[in-house]
């Protein structure tokens, strides 16, 4: 059986069991592949290919061909349907589609699902700024598990910014810490920076201020560095652990 699977919906939550009761781990982006493990009649257990990711999602609605040509740049892409008539429905940041048919402002990727190019970039596309990444997401809820304009976590905000420029990073803050090299020299931060916790991550947008999703403030905001960490400090009673760099 060929084992190489593309995610065809929307996005849908990876669950650390087969149950929708079950606690969300993560989530899977339209045109994300992945592995199958085990299978029955309404749910798969996956691993993602691009971080090794597993956990459970819905029996349904993937594809074991697909030779995605771009990949959605805005924080949620409109999909139309005929007569290229605006649904209600989007695809996140991210998602890697394959282009059917085209004019001079819409792509079609399904039987009459259209996307408009100016949210679209080619799969090969590097966006070296992060800043303009992480900044679709602000003010989105912050939401456990989340990599979407409906809510996004900590570790997420910063995993999709390298997934979208098609280079591995985990998942998990813990497995984030681990991966990311040390970056040497206390108290002066400068852009780039990414400064890890224990179970939280944030990114320096400047010297003075850091983007991260803060579970206490419910959503993604840019908040003072040193005010962070004396806040994080006093009110869970953790320090900084490291002090890492984006790649790009």
């Amino acid at each position: 059986m060929k084992n190489n699977f593309f995610y065809k919906n929307k996005f849908s939550n990876i669950y650390k069991n087969s149950s929708k009761f079950s606690e969300v781990i993560s989530q899977i982006l339209y045109g994300e592949k992945f592995k199958i493990l085990l299978k029955n009649k309404d749910w798969i257990k996956i691993k993602s290919s691009f971080d090794n990711y597993v956990g459970y999602i819905r029996n349904e609605k993937y594809a074991t061909k697909h030779n995605p040509s771009h990949k959605v740049y805005s924080l949620k892409a409109a999909i139309f349907g005929k007569q290229k008539k605006k649904t209600k429905n989007f695809l996140p940041f991210g998602s890697k589609i394959s282009i059917i048919k085209e004019n001079k402002n819409f792509i079609e990727f399904e039987n009459n699902n259209w996307l408009k190019k100016k949210d679209l970039r080619k799969i090969d596309h590097k966006e070296k700024d992060f800043i303009k990444v992480f900044k679709l997401f602000l003010k989105r809820k912050y939401v456990w598990g989340g990599k979407t304009y409906k809510g996004i976590d900590c570790s997420a905000l910063l995993q999709l910014y390298y997934y979208y420029n098609n280079s591995f990073y985990p998942r998990d803050t813990k497995d984030q810490i681990k991966y990311s090299k040390k970056k040497y020299g206390k108290g002066v931060f400068k852009k780039g920076d990414i400064i890890f916790w224990k179970g939280h991550v944030a990114i320096c947008i400047n010297s003075k201020n850091l983007i991260h999703a803060y579970g206490p403030e419910k959503k993604v905001l840019v908040m003072p560095i040193t005010k962070t960490i004396d806040r994080i400090k006093r009110t869970a009673n953790l320090t900084v652990k490291k002090i890492s760099s984006t790649k790009y």
